[in-house]
């Protein structure tokens, strides 16, 4: 793997964030858009990038704060995955079974260690952001997320069932 970097979402990712978006949704697993702050349903990724930098200081009615990175790649600026930050879980399904952060990697650039190099660099950005644990989930069907929450300190602690399946809390102690 690669040596990557988290940035802020900006204009000069709109190319590499429109491929992104057709790529996850090529890919069509039930996962692929975790994290990427609803990127699925942005047909302007402008408007995309400005709805997350508002996220930033004060969500929208039912959501909290939160932070989206882009996992750029630093030898050829490559965008390899998109991880997000909620500043906290204090909401009844992030409390439950949604936890502070989600993650999707690029199809082509999976099973490289990308996410577990976002997941270990998105912790820096919790311990500036204050927290001392957060919680990650994954469902139970995703053993590539679940390896990567354990590479990272993660500790499990209970599946609970969502929507006909079973998804599993870990808590990361910063």
């Amino acid at each position: 793997m690669e040596k990557i970097q988290l940035v802020r979402p900006a204009a000069e990712h709109v190319g590499q964030l429109r491929e992104l978006q057709r790529e996850l949704r090529e890919a069509g697993d039930a996962d692929a858009f975790a994290g990427c702050s609803r990127l699925e349903y942005y047909e302007d990724i402008a408007e995309w990038i400005q709805f997350v930098c508002r996220q930033e200081k004060e969500a929208e009615p039912g959501k909290v704060p939160s932070d989206v990175y882009l996992a750029i790649r630093q030898g050829d600026g490559r965008l390899v995955g998109i991880i997000d930050l909620r500043h906290h879980i204090d909401h009844p399904i992030l409390g439950l079974w949604g936890g502070h952060m989600g993650y999707s990697v690029r199809p082509d650039e999976r099973g490289k260690g990308y996410a577990r190099e976002m997941l270990r660099l998105n912790l820096e950005n919790c311990r500036r952001l204050g927290l001392e644990k957060v919680m990650v989930t994954c469902s139970r069907d995703n053993p590539a997320s679940e390896r990567t929450i354990l590479g990272c300190g993660g500790v499990f602690e209970k599946e609970v069932p969502v929507d006909g399946e079973y998804i599993r809390r870990y808590w990361i102690t910063l």
